[in-house]
């Protein structure tokens, strides 16, 4: 019995229309966190102590958003619109427009090679539908969690903010 590794398959007619549908219904089920692991979370709520590690954790992830937005900011990346409200989550969704280059998988791999640092591409999260025109923002967008501690999150954005002028530089 391997409870909780959320295995499993599907097979579904080629139609793109039907498997978008149940992809999206799929992640709704494999991201969170199973029942009974939310239900053992929220008997822990009434602990004093809990209620305390959980604000200095909340504390933490505060300082580290705010390392990240300061870093994109000296960055000149957090343009109106560019960043996605960092309020609920423990990561920050950047919107590189341009600086892109339509190809934000090749930016965090290279990322990843070059300085050591993991970001995830928005081509993760979203993708343009098939047979619509317009912009494919996930290949233009980059996700940055600040779920680490704040060092670490310090470290990984010191290297990000080196790194980035090579991206800008790079045609490739």
């Amino acid at each position: 019995c391997m409870t909780g590794w959320r295995l499993g398959w599907l097979v579904l007619p080629q139609d793109p229309g039907i498997r978008d549908s149940i992809n999206r219904l799929a992640q709704n089920m494999y991201i969170n966190a199973p029942t009974l692991s939310q239900r053992a979370a929220v008997a822990l709520f009434d602990d004093e102590e809990v209620d305390e590690e959980l604000d200095r954790r909340v504390a933490e992830y505060a300082k580290s958003r705010k390392v990240v937005l300061d870093t994109l900011a000296e960055l000149g990346l957090d343009t109106p619109g560019s960043i996605a409200p960092a309020e609920g989550a423990f990561y920050v969704y950047v919107d590189l427009g341009d600086k892109a280059r339509q190809d934000a998988t090749n930016l965090c791999k290279r990322l990843l090679r070059e300085a050591g640092v993991a970001i995830t591409p928005g081509s993760d999260f979203e993708e343009r539908e098939e047979g619509k025109e317009g912009v494919d923002f996930g290949k233009r967008r980059i996700r940055f969690s600040y779920a680490g501690g704040v060092e670490e999150v310090s470290e990984g954005m010191r290297r990000f903010k080196e790194w980035w002028p090579k991206w800008l530089d790079s045609s490739s």
